[in-house]
């Protein structure tokens, strides 16, 4: 069976009452209580979204992230009541898409998941159109980030966003630089392409965080662990980045050469 989200959350009372709410406004929810019924589920179902707390009784969801990104990319939302910045860190680090702190409100949480199912759905319809496009080179699609049209004998697996330096592709999720693609995760690529949009201007991480995340509220945590992966998959030296560079406290610049 498909449902849109799966909580992993061993306080049973509030994972069950965050599954009806969300059921209540058309989310397909169910929960699990560990990590082990967490795959269980998986080898049977399918999910869109995973919430996903971090103290678990068979262990912690830090290792279930972790094992979970060896076979899929479907948006994690880490949800707990610990609090510090390096449990947020963590969290990120080892792939997840977000961070919210218990207590949380229902509603709002139901917003953030209702964002990420959009771009899942986006996603999907992008992938789709690629397909379409590659059996039959007669038909064209629409690029989500650029807006322009996949023509006639253009492989829709090839459409790029076109610079000397970098390349975006957008139905592999990918980056090409300097001729090298490198596969990027959701949010990577969500960012980059932001970025990309606005190159060579500074971009405000309330932007940032509104367009990638659709949240303006964020915790610059959530945006500095993303921006340093980026910059350790395309930048020679992360620590002195040429390409994605920080306006302190502003933003970030991506600086591409006009051609």
């Amino acid at each position: 069976m498909h449902y849109n989200c799966l909580i992993v959350d061993d306080e049973t009372e509030l994972a069950k009452m965050t599954a009806e709410y969300f059921n209540m406004f058309e989310v397909k929810t169910a929960f699990v209580e560990s990590g082990a019924e967490c795959f269980a589920f998986l080898k049977e179902n399918t999910a869109d979204l995973i919430l996903l707390d971090i103290n678990l009784g068979d262990g912690t969801g830090f290792d279930v992230c972790k094992k979970l990104r060896e076979e899929m990319q479907l948006p994690i939302l880490f949800v707990s009541a610990r609090q510090s910045d390096d449990d947020v860190l963590i969290a990120l680090s080892v792939g997840g898409d977000d961070y919210v702190k218990k207590p949380y409100s229902l509603s709002i949480l139901l917003a953030k998941v209702k964002v990420n199912l959009k771009r899942v759905e986006q996603m999907e319809k992008v992938r789709v159109q690629a397909e379409i496009v590659a059996a039959n080179s007669s038909e064209s699609t629409v690029c989500s980030h650029c807006g322009h049209d996949i023509h006639e004998g253009e492989e829709g697996e090839n459409h790029t966003h076109d610079s000397d330096l970098l390349k975006l592709d957008e139905p592999t999720m990918s980056a090409i630089l300097d001729g090298n693609r490198i596969p990027l995760k959701a949010k990577e690529f969500a960012l980059l392409a932001c970025l990309y949009e606005h190159k060579n201007t500074i971009v405000k991480k309330e932007v940032l965080f509104d367009e990638v995340w659709g949240d303006s509220f964020f915790s610059d945590s959530t945006l500095n662990v993303h921006i340093r992966k980026l910059r350790e998959k395309l930048e020679e030296n992360p620590n002195d980045p040429k390409l994605i560079k920080t306006i302190w406290g502003t933003g970030y610049y991506l600086e591409i050469p006009e051609s």
